[in-house]
């Protein structure tokens, strides 16, 4: 992926990563297109960054990925990257009968089906395009998972296996297939508390650790993993996993 020149669309970009990711790409000269559910969160990021455009799209509505696309198709012929970033996490207590299957439904509408929906309706628009990308928001919790996080860690190691098979299958054509896989970062993806939790790492130098990687093309095999989590990425190639498992599971 060329860190500038490209004409982007990122779901779920209003807020955390997403937002972040938009950003540190608008500021490297790439015309970028943000999506998301509010539309005064939108109509927020795009005052702060002339230039960026929005739409509101909601992944978990079927028919609004093949309906946005064409919008975009029209607006921006020369679309080349898609970030698939939009995603939602809660945790899950199955002790004692206390499981609540709404909460994994809406896991697995979002993070998995949202997911195959938009890649379905825009990777006609940007493969055959120059420098053609497609680009998911995995988790480092893909690879070793958080008990009380159960389906939404499984919702990531679907979208990495999924993505593996993706680049497979796309090999022979000019799309590049990468994973990004975020630590624990300082977000609300579960709530506020995480924004300012010092266990988690500060969203500005993740972003700027992922945008140095895309700079220097560091993401063997496609994977964009730092440095800190490939213990976790190779956990049970090592024969680390169940000590790792442990120490991160409450």
């Amino acid at each position: 992926m060329n860190i500038s020149g490209n004409t982007i669309l990122i779901t779920g970009a209003t807020s955390g990563i997403g937002r972040a990711m938009a950003e540190a790409l608008y500021a490297r000269g790439n015309q970028v297109i943000i999506t998301g559910r509010r539309q005064a969160l939108l109509d927020e990021v795009i005052r702060n960054n002339p230039g960026m455009a929005g739409f509101q799209f909601d992944v978990d509505d079927g028919g609004m990925p093949e309906a946005l696309a064409k919008r975009v198709k029209s607006q921006f012929p020369r679309l080349n990257v898609l970030i698939a970033n939009a995603g939602i996490s809660g945790a899950e207590d199955f002790t004692e009968g206390n499981g609540n299957a709404d909460m994994a439904q809406a896991i697995v509408t979002t993070n998995i089906l949202g997911v195959i929906r938009t890649v379905t309706a825009f990777l006609p628009l940007i493969r055959h395009q120059p420098d053609a990308t497609l680009l998911a928001t995995s988790s480092a919790l893909a690879f070793v998972p958080r008990a009380d996080f159960p389906t939404y860690c499984a919702s990531k190691a679907f979208l990495h296996t999924w993505l593996v098979c993706l680049r497979h299958q796309l090999r022979h054509t000019p799309v590049e297939v990468l994973e990004l896989s975020p630590p624990y970062v300082q977000t609300t993806l579960t709530g506020a508390e995480q924004a300012t939790d010092p266990r988690a790492m500060p969203l500005p130098a993740y972003i700027s650790e992922v945008i140095a990687m895309i700079e220097r093309g560091d993401h063997p095999a496609g994977e964009l993993v730092l440095a800190r989590d490939k213990p976790r990425r190779w956990a049970e190639k090592e024969g680390t996993f169940a000590t790792l498992f442990a120490a991160i599971s409450p």
